[in-house]
């Protein structure tokens, strides 16, 4: 049982220094291409930066599974594991 938790603990402590981390995880990258980093852009694409990470983990899940129809997002999604969601997502809610 403490092995578990600790290992959890380890676990969220790695992701919350990942998501305070200036460099962005691998894929973060190419969210920039069509999401605006700066709220002051006017697209009809949402902004990422401050974002509810739960929030965007859902979207690219429903992206993933086609629940969520787009033109590009989800082919995009589908080409992220689980865990670079997570790790993107936690990032860019870090992001303000």
């Amino acid at each position: 049982m403490r092995v578990c938790l600790a290992l959890g603990l380890v676990g969220i402590s790695l992701a919350t220094a990942q998501a305070a981390s200036l460099e962005p995880p691998a894929g973060a990258s190419s969210c920039t291409g069509c999401h605006p980093a700066n709220a002051g852009v006017e697209t009809s694409v949402p902004g990422l930066a401050g974002r509810n990470a739960p929030d965007i983990i859902a979207v690219m899940e429903a992206f993933r599974s086609g629940q969520k129809q787009a033109t590009v997002m989800d082919r995009i999604a589908k080409g992220f594991t689980i865990e670079e969601i997570r790790a993107i997502a936690a990032w860019y809610a870090a992001q303000r």
